[in-house]
């Protein structure tokens, strides 16, 4: 069986938060969404509306290749270089608020649980979902003859 290893990310990604999308009310963006940055690190916030979704399908992936992560940890993940003029740029980590909300809907959703002082992984539901639809993009990549025709 095809595994999320065996797909390009970012096809997962978008396909899994258009699945996230439709399939999961409980994972909705909160009002706050259209106006917050990522990050101190962001000087504006996401153009993509559905940014949330994408996030959500973002983290879900991780969790799913790195094992049990933290919302430091992906804070660690999803932050960048902030720039700073003339001084040197430093590193700074993402939003956590963000985050936290994220795992806290996936958790609801039945996609997400707690281990005990270790962060969060995936159950059988999420991992199932995710197979599924890696093995679904790995077939109509083998039958289309590539990326292009999933674009």
């Amino acid at each position: 069986m095809p595994t999320v290893y065996e797909v390009p990310a970012d096809v997962l990604i978008n396909r899994l938060a258009e699945e996230l999308k439709v399939s999961f009310p409980e994972v909705n963006p909160p009002p706050w969404a259209l106006f917050v940055k990522t990050g101190c690190h962001r000087e504006r916030n996401p153009d993509n509306p559905d940014w949330w979704y994408v996030r959500a399908a973002s983290i879900l992936r991780k969790l799913y290749v790195k094992g049990p992560l933290g919302v430091s940890r992906l804070a660690t993940i999803y932050g960048g270089r902030q720039r700073r003029g003339r001084k040197p740029p430093h590193f700074r980590k993402a939003g956590r608020n963000h985050i936290r909300k994220i795992l806290q809907q996936l958790e609801e959703a039945g996609l997400v649980t707690k281990l005990d002082k270790k962060g969060r992984v995936l159950t059988s539901k999420g991992r199932s979902l995710l197979d599924s639809l890696a093995a679904d993009i790995l077939r109509k990549l083998k039958t289309s003859g590539g990326l292009a025709a999933l674009a």
